[in-house]
């Protein structure tokens, strides 16, 4: 404060002079040293500061010239009239028990057109609560949609009849799925059902709703009228929203991990072939909640990190099918995620993976080590530093060599390399370090692999080719919907991950069986091209007969022998799946 004893100071001088706010004093201080050139020492001993804290005090104002220290006032009406106009009226009809939209729709009958989300502040600012979930009769009258039956395989109705179905393409994934004894393996490992809904019913309910890419799993309730999507699960109806949320919850997830095993050994019977060079990488798919236990992870399609649930995936090289995952990884095991996958490769096949391709970022130098221990080739990335960088710049020019990669289609295909041994902390022994400039980098990239004795342009090669898991990963996302957590069906992720998986080897081996340009397609043109049809369902006696309208891609099927298919439909009573296209 200002040390006068002055007692001629008027109210208005007083309010500059002896300011009582402390953003106030800062700036009458610094005003007074650096405009009215006052001493620091005068400066500080008229504002009531030390002399070591006023320099502090300029020396932070130099830095940061640009400082507010007035707040611009808020534009704008600083009241909402038509709001408080109608105030006391939601409230009035709160008390009737009504929704935010019923309020909204009634007041807007009335002339006060006020949207839903200003009638939740409203009740906000007034304490209200959200309103509890109500049954039918305590809404007020309006037009409803037509309620489903109950879904119930005794109900099942398998008389000769015609339906006209929308899901007609998902039958295309019957004879696959009729050659596993998924009734019988969901028994064992111990999936829930009962007698009016059967666990191998409810998981192929939730598959056909993943098989046509449905965004959000409470979209099933705008399909319950439709018999054929009923007839793919093998029930009366599909199940409802609250049926698949609550089913979710019952799996013990112990059972996935053996699912999965007896999944993906079908899938190979059946002529998916199964490679030895395996992708892998993590998915952060995000939470928008506000449970406590959820851990925060990087999320690379936003650069930052936020609540999410860590998935681990690994797709098969050759079949680009995703073989593996984990949606139950914790940050402090996510390191050692990938020594899970070898001991689960091992107990499914019998013998470890021969290479296994991943960034940086997916476990640590002591991993690698005991990877290499157990005979499991591997490339990963090297995060680089600026020692490394600095290394790498005073290497003379006749230490690197220039390569050229073959089959692969980018432009940058005459890169510079830096191949030598190097020995890493927590590594025992040399590991292979390859360091490439000239890829269209600013830095270079370091490739660390304990491959010795292959080439670099093939090891650079097969490393560039994992850029195909983000891209399939991407097609998760997009077409199965990975991300799809907020959802008026509380889906717990590691089924959905499950259904994930399955779904993409279903269609892996759809595409295998299609052959021609379809064979590396994406799931999303596959389904456009074939799964999204509508067809007539044409049940006789002995036979389900599915009717395709004429499609361009008509012929593709038909040169697939789907034309002459005649299998049994073990959940369908027996009855024979036929196959014609107009």
């Amino acid at each position: 404060m200002l040390n006068s004893s002055s007692e001629s100071l008027t109210e208005w001088a007083r309010f500059f002079l002896e300011p009582k706010n402390t953003t106030h004093r800062q700036y009458e201080a610094l005003r007074a040293y650096f405009v009215e050139n006052v001493s620091s020492r005068e400066a500080a001993r008229r504002f009531g500061y030390t002399e070591g804290s006023f320099r502090v005090l300029a020396h932070q104002f130099r830095q940061n010239p640009n400082r507010q220290f007035f707040v611009p006032p808020a534009k704008g009406p600083h009241t909402a009239p038509k709001k408080d106009k109608i105030r006391n009226k939601v409230i009035e009809l709160r008390k009737q028990n009504l929704s935010i939209y019923d309020i909204s729709d009634l007041l807007a009958t009335e002339g006060h057109k006020i949207s839903p989300v200003s009638v939740s502040y409203i009740l906000k600012e007034e304490g209200f609560a959200r309103l509890p979930r109500r049954r039918d009769d305590e809404r007020p009258p309006c037009t409803r949609p037509i309620a489903g039956a109950v879904a119930d395989v005794r109900q099942l109705d398998l008389s000769p009849r015609r339906i006209h179905t929308k899901f007609g393409g998902l039958f295309l994934f019957v004879p696959f799925i009729a050659a596993i004894p998924l009734d019988e393996i969901l028994d064992e490992i111990g999936f829930p059902g009962s007698k009016m809904v059967p666990a191998g019913h409810a998981i192929r309910s939730l598959l056909a709703l993943k098989l046509f890419g449905s965004a959000r799993h409470s979209h099933v309730m705008s399909y319950v009228l439709d018999e054929g999507l009923a007839l793919f699960a093998g029930l009366n109806v599909i199940p409802k929203r609250a049926f698949h949320a609550e089913y979710s919850c019952r799996v013990d997830p112990r059972s996935y991990p053996r699912l999965m095993r007896r999944w993906f050994d079908a899938m190979a019977n059946q002529g998916l072939d199964q490679g030895g060079s395996f992708d892998l990488d993590f998915h952060t798919i995000p939470f928008h909640g506000e449970n406590a236990l959820v851990e925060k992870h990087y999320v690379s399609k936003r650069s930052r990190k936020q609540k999410g649930i860590l998935a681990f995936v690994a797709q098969d090289a050759s079949t680009r099918v995703f073989c593996y995952g984990n949606a139950d990884v914790r940050k402090e095991d996510q390191n050692d995620e990938i020594l899970n996958f070898v001991d689960y490769w091992k107990k499914r096949t019998g013998h470890l993976p021969e290479e296994l391709i991943f960034d940086s970022k997916l476990t640590t130098y002591a991993n690698l080590n005991r990877l290499n221990r157990q005979g499991v080739d591997f490339m990963t990335l090297r995060r680089r530093s600026k020692k490394m960088l600095q290394q790498v710049r005073s290497e003379p020019l006749s230490a690197w060599r220039r390569i050229q990669l073959e089959g692969v289609s980018r432009k940058y295909k005459t890169p510079r390399i830096l191949d030598s041994k190097i020995m890493l902390k927590d590594y025992e022994g040399p590991i292979r370090q390859i360091v490439i400039t000239d890829l269209g980098h600013e830095d270079p990239t370091f490739l660390l692999t304990n491959q010795m004795n292959r080439s670099a342009r093939k090891l650079i090669q097969r490393y560039a080719e994992r850029m195909i898991i983000e891209n399939n990963i991407a097609d998760g996302i997009d077409f199965f919907h990975m991300d799809a957590l907020s959802s008026t069906v509380a889906m717990k992720v590691n089924l959905d991950l499950q259904l994930t998986l399955m779904a993409s080897s279903l269609y892996r081996l759809l595409a295998s069986k299609l052959g021609n340009r379809y064979h590396k397609a994406k799931s999303r043109h596959i389904f456009r091209d074939f799964i999204d049809a509508t067809a007539t369902l044409v049940i006789t006696q002995k036979a389900i007969m599915v009717r395709f309208q004429k499609r361009a891609c008509n012929p593709f099927l038909i040169a697939a022998d789907y034309e002459n298919l005649d299998i049994p439909v073990p959940w369908l009573a027996g009855k024979r799946l036929q196959f014609v296209f107009g």
